[in-house]
């Protein structure tokens, strides 16, 4: 399974979910077998690998090249699930990203700049969909309030895209921070908390998507 993690607005959490998604799906089935690679030119991931002083729960390399696509196979092949960590922009780089992955993962914050922002990144995966008529893609709502307005306006306001939204969010939680600082994710500070929790949650919704299990909501 390969997950391209992309949203044309910067900040809304990609390298933090992309690194937490990967130590999920490593706990599920070994870090041998998933690699999160660092698409972003701001090398995002990379310095996230550099900050942990113990060993990596899975592998992490950069590729920030608009041939992503083409060369990602040769990689990806060696390894169960690969994690793309998109760049900000909707750029040549983006459109490689889209092309390699088989599910694209949209995060948002809950806020209608992130709405306005997806509509590029929408239309990326539908002009690639023409090439990869089994593209699959998820809109996930990031740092979510819970039981706000603007957390249900959100929700709301992302049904105007022909792109499902998961069953799954993530809340805004001190945690996602503190183990970035320091190269971590929440399965290192707390594996049985409510964000690890939210997370494999997620997880679970995307294995399911990728073998065309279940619909997201």
């Amino acid at each position: 399974m390969i997950i391209g993690l992309l949203n044309q607005k910067g900040g809304v959490g990609k390298t933090t979910l992309s690194t937490s998604i990967a130590h999920a799906l490593a706990n599920i089935t070994g870090p041998d077998e998933v690699i999160v690679i660092d698409a972003d030119p701001q090398q995002s991931a990379i310095t996230w690998s550099e900050m942990r002083e113990s060993k990596l729960p899975f592998s992490v390399i950069g590729m920030a090249k608009k041939s992503l696509h083409r060369d990602l196979p040769a990689i990806a092949k060696n390894y169960k699930h690969v994690i793309i960590d998109g760049p900000p922009r909707v750029t040549d780089l983006a459109r490689s990203c889209v092309m390699a992955s088989d599910i694209v993962l949209i995060p948002c914050t809950p806020s209608p700049y992130d709405i306005w922002a997806s509509s590029e990144t929408v239309d990326l995966i539908q002009e690639a969909s023409v090439y990869k008529e089994k593209l699959k893609s998820l809109f996930v709502i990031n740092r979510k309030i819970a039981n706000t307005a603007i957390a249900r306006d959100v929700e709301e306001a992302l049904k105007k895209f022909e792109i499902d939204l998961s069953q799954s969010s993530i809340c805004q939680r001190v945690i996602f921070a503190e183990a970035a600082a320091s190269g971590k994710t929440v399965f290192d500070l707390e594996p049985e908390g409510k964000a690890a929790s939210e997370i494999e949650s997620l997880v679970t919704e995307l294995i399911a998507m990728s073998h065309n299990k279940v619909e997201a909501a």
